[in-house]
């Protein structure tokens, strides 16, 4: 049996500050996704992000990290940490964890190396966008809302949201076309975007860290996706928000639900 001890906030998860685990043997990232699955409806989410996590006092940052494995009598404490300067991008949305991970230039074909992302975490909805075609992390989280609603409503433009993500990035409903001008591609950098449990996503995440690039500050492509997007001044000026372009590339991204 296997100790889980609960400090300060991540008690609030949960209806008791301890648990036990029948089990002898498991990873400390396997620990993590269990947990989340024991966190009842109506509980505040269990933030895996930002946590110490103790095994018979040690941090596990010094042993194998979420790698480490566990084993029957082990006292395991998970504390909250605190800290600010995070360039990474991460969002719930509805019960979806997601993020957003920005991949430098790599030297592997970019559809072998996405493939071969998708094939070591098969149970995270992974896809790659070319960062051209982002706005903003906001642009990026209403455009994968819409994704995550067509999918609930059983109205994906295909049979994956994978798919249907990168057609609404590209405002087109042909897949070849949207692959075309808005996937993955050796010039530049991209958004690969990650929807899945988060010990997995952070698991990904830390693989991926010789390619990982900061998140923010956003670069500014608004010139380039008015032109690609023949939106004009006209257009914009007739929208009334704070936020015309983004709300005008999130609309055609949504009118493809029609």
């Amino acid at each position: 049996m296997i100790t889980v001890k609960l400090l300060g906030g991540a008690k609030r998860s949960f209806l008791s500050d301890t648990i036990s685990i029948e089990k002898n043997s498991m990873s400390v990232s396997d620990l993590l996704v269990l947990l989340q699955d024991l966190v009842q409806k109506n509980m505040p989410a269990f933030d895996t992000r930002n946590i110490l996590v103790a095994i018979n006092g040690a941090d596990s940052s010094v042993l194998q990290g979420n790698e480490t494995l566990l084993k029957g009598g082990d006292i395991v404490s998970i504390i909250p940490v605190v800290h600010g300067g995070s360039k990474r991008a991460n969002f719930r949305i509805s019960n979806y964890h997601v993020e957003l991970i920005r991949v430098g230039k790599t030297s592997a074909d970019p559809v072998k190396f996405l493939e071969s992302i998708r094939a070591r975490f098969p149970t995270i909805i992974i896809q790659g966008i070319r960062s051209k075609y982002v706005l903003s992390v906001s642009h990026a989280k209403r455009v994968i809302e819409v994704s995550l609603a067509a999918n609930k409503a059983g109205i994906l433009l295909s049979n994956k949201v994978e798919t249907d993500m990168l057609m609404r990035f590209a405002a087109n409903k042909q897949i070849s076309d949207a692959i075309s001008k808005v996937g993955l591609q050796k010039d530049g950098d991209s958004i690969l975007i990650a929807i899945g449990k988060e010990p997995l996503v952070d698991k990904l995440v830390a693989e991926l860290g010789p390619v990982i690039k900061p998140m923010m500050p956003f670069p500014d492509n608004a010139s380039f996706l008015k032109k690609q997007f023949k939106i004009t001044k006209k257009e914009l000026g007739c929208i009334m928000s704070s936020e015309p372009l983004e709300d005008l590339l999130v609309e055609r991204s949504a009118v493809l639900l029609h």
